[in-house]
């Protein structure tokens, strides 16, 4: 059975690899409009920022620890802590310098950390891949032998049928001989001599 083949389009295919990027970005971009907004010196907004940063961090240990150990839940948790903390830094400094250094720093650790991921989804799907087509080149050659032997099958009956219609033809040419001692037939075992004597 042949696979579909299905083309994905080139921004669905890119869309993983600019997500980190994209993320790290769009944090950046609303902390700078929110600095535009007056949080730039403002104690209160500082503060405010770095408490869910701490919380989220706090969240992200709790469940790495726990019982559970999810670590979809705990690797969320690091994330919005992390992107909590760079919009608390972008919208509190007066400058564009320790911003954008965070971003860079940022999206550095956010593309370490997701090329771990996409290495072992890769490692799995070809893992994956290699299982299918192992199975698929097995299953092909257990249907290729089972073909081989029902045609051999075939062949060996066909000629088998093919001998007995020549041995009955050969009988009934020998029959028609003058001369033919059908009680020599008779003692070698073939059936069909006794029919072929009574019709004679």
């Amino acid at each position: 059975m042949n696979d579909p083949i299905v083309a994905r389009h080139w921004l669905a295919a890119a869309m993983p690899k600019a997500a980190p990027a994209l993320a790290t970005t769009t944090v950046l971009a609303l902390a700078r409009i929110w600095n535009a907004n007056g949080a730039e010196h403002s104690i209160g907004n500082a503060v405010l920022m770095t408490a869910l940063s701490t919380g989220a961090a706090a969240a992200g240990v709790c469940a790495s620890v726990g019982r559970a150990g999810d670590s979809a839940i705990a690797g969320t948790a690091f994330a919005a802590s992390g992107s909590l903390a760079l919009a608390g830094v972008a919208g509190y400094a007066d400058g564009l310098s320790l911003p954008l250094l965070l971003w860079a720093l940022a999206t550095a650790i956010a593309y370490g950390l997701a090329a771990r991921y996409w290495r072992t989804d890769r490692r799995e799907r070809i893992a994956h891949e290699r299982q299918s087509t192992a199975r698929r080149e097995e299953q092909a050659h257990i249907e290729r032998v089972e073909a081989l032997r029902a045609g051999a099958q075939i062949e060996v009956a066909r000629s088998g049928a093919a001998y007995a219609e020549q041995l009955a033809q050969a009988l009934h040419t020998r029959a028609a001989l003058p001369g033919f001692d059908f009680k020599a037939v008779e003692a070698t075992g073939l059936p069909e001599l006794p029919a072929a004597g009574e019709d004679r």
